[in-house]
């Protein structure tokens, strides 16, 4: 489920240019998290976060400055977070504490809009290590995970008993639930006019393409660019043998707007998604299961990006050392955590959390389970110019157009981009 508009580099484009200076920077990993001069910063926090966050927030900020004496605010910003923060940070009217995701890092970090965060070694260890990972960035930690998402395969259990071993299988399946007239779609998977990278990237990785490479210590590269190389020719001659002129598993007319929907209204059995989609699954009374998204036959794994939700500390916030208190020694206990879970179900980071609520809920270890591949969504500011060129890309060549042109083009494109 992600968005990303041209906005957000725009508004990038207006703020300071060049790394950040952040603050005290490295993390401590033998000293606690605690800012010495938080306890006597006083004044005001003020933290910003989307709607459903902020409400299951508020309680928590009212109770931590109840503690520290002093006031926190807690201010819903329905839309366009990322774009608002930058343009918020660059101005000087920004908070002290932002709640977002975590392929925001390399842009905010370029832009100078965070701070790197201070936990122990020990709150580390609470984390999910993916988590860390995803919100480590040029070696230092630059926000506090709550909570991950990745895409798995939602299953109507009903219409289709068994998983899919690999996509052939679930093509196989779909099409002849589809000559009974069961169904009318063999797969709800999000293509859309556009296209949709997010969506596409299980695939993608299975039949052998690959964003960017990497570099000694595991960090993305982006000198070491993918797409446009024979590995991704490869893998878009097999996103267009599932195209409208192959299987028909792939097609346009699946996007953002209706995937969901035509899962719950019963006209697909397999819907690729989130844990954003369960609620409206359960809606529908549909009985379901929860997988892995199967990859080709005799290729690799499918591996869908894991996206992590984090609080960030905001480098021009006017309270800074109240906010690394906050954002270190707060959202790492399991009540909020817990907390943000119940106002929108996704697998706590935070272990103890996700041990606290896994039991209610058997969803949880299922998304974690068909997360078990999944690799973090790059927090390059390279990222930036993927997003686009490599969607048409694919919504063309699901719709017929040539894998090996297609894809070369789309490679150039995002190339000079980059550079």
């Amino acid at each position: 489920m992600r968005i990303r508009t041209a906005g957000v580099i725009a508004a990038s484009m207006l703020c300071l240019a060049g790394v950040a200076a952040c603050g005290d920077s490295k993390d401590n990993d033998t000293k606690g998290g605690s800012a010495p001069s938080a306890a006597a910063a006083g004044g005001e926090l003020v933290i910003w976060a989307d709607d459903k966050r902020s409400a299951a927030l508020k309680p928590f900020a009212e109770k931590f400055g109840k503690e520290n004496g002093v006031t926190v605010k807690v201010q819903a910003i329905s839309k366009d977070q990322q774009t608002t923060f930058l343009t918020a940070s660059q101005q000087g009217s920004g908070p002290d504490v932002m709640v977002g995701a975590h392929d925001w890092i390399g842009n905010l970090v370029q832009n100078g809009a965070i701070d790197p965060v201070q936990l122990t070694a020990e709150q580390k260890s609470g984390i999910a290590e993916n988590a860390i990972k995803a919100v480590t960035f040029n070696g230092q930690t630059y926000g506090v995970p709550y909570a991950t998402e990745n895409l798995g395969l939602i299953r109507n259990t009903d219409l289709a008993p068994a998983a899919p071993a690999t996509i052939e299988d679930l093509v196989t399946a779909g099409k002849k639930l589809k000559a009974e007239k069961k169904v009318s779609e063999i797969l709800c998977l999000q293509v859309g006019q556009n296209g949709d990278a997010y969506h596409s990237y299980p695939l993608y990785t299975s039949a052998g393409g690959y964003l960017f490479g990497t570099t000694a210590n595991g960090d993305y590269d982006p000198k070491d660019l993918g797409v446009g190389k024979p590995e991704s020719v490869a893998a878009f001659k097999k996103l267009a043998a599932l195209g409208e002129k192959g299987d028909g598993a792939l097609k346009r007319s699946i996007s953002d707007q209706n995937s969901i929907a035509t899962f719950t209204g019963k006209k697909c059995a397999y819907l690729v998604s989130g844990p954003w989609a369960v609620t409206d699954v359960k809606k529908a009374n549909i009985k379901y299961d929860i997988t892995a998204v199967p990859g080709f036959a005799g290729g690799k794994p499918a591996t869908p990006f894991l996206g992590v939700q984090t609080f960030y500390v905001a480098a021009k916030g006017k309270n800074k050392a109240l906010a690394q208190e906050f954002v270190t020694n707060y959202v790492t206990t399991p009540d909020l955590a817990v907390a943000l879970y119940n106002a929108e179900p996704r697998p706590p980071a935070l272990t103890a959390a996700l041990d606290q609520v896994k039991g209610a809920d058997a969803d949880l270890e299922k998304w974690v389970a068909a997360g078990k591949n999944a690799v973090p969504l790059p927090a390059i500011p390279a990222m930036a110019a993927i997003w686009d060129p490599f969607g048409k890309a694919e919504s063309a060549v699901i719709g017929g157009a040539d894998p090996e042109k297609t894809i070369t083009a789309a490679g150039k494109t995002i190339s000079s981009q980059i550079k």
